[in-house]
């Protein structure tokens, strides 16, 4: 059996990966290939640099996003799913798709 650790079962340790607003928004801007910083902000309208940076620097540690520095002048930074990350995004889809099919539904309940 899998030993989980301060997770109680798989969903919470996969939603401890995607805690916050913009992650799965990273995910989903990085499935078309590498991207830099300043291209990932300007994708993401209404994230500070501050939050999009320690937003990456988690998903790296969690092991979903990579980062890749080099070293040339100026310096250039690429930030990439890694094979795990794309698992990752592909799970989350049908939970989109859930969220579309029952979108009335979630804004009704923001809305009371």
């Amino acid at each position: 059996m899998v030993q989980l650790g301060k997770y109680t079962c798989g969903l919470d340790a996969a939603f401890a990966v995607v805690d916050g607003k913009w992650k799965p928004l990273i995910l989903w801007e990085l499935r078309s290939g590498p991207k830099r910083f300043n291209a990932l902000h300007r994708s993401l309208p209404g994230v500070s640099q501050k939050m999009l940076t320690q937003h990456l620097k988690e998903l790296q540690r969690h092991g979903v996003v990579h980062r890749e520095s080099y070293h040339e002048v100026p310096p250039r930074v690429e930030y990439s799913m890694t094979p795990a990350g794309r698992e990752l995004l592909d799970s989350l889809e049908p939970l989109g798709d859930w969220a579309t099919k029952h979108i009335e539904l979630i804004c009704a309940g923001e809305a009371s």
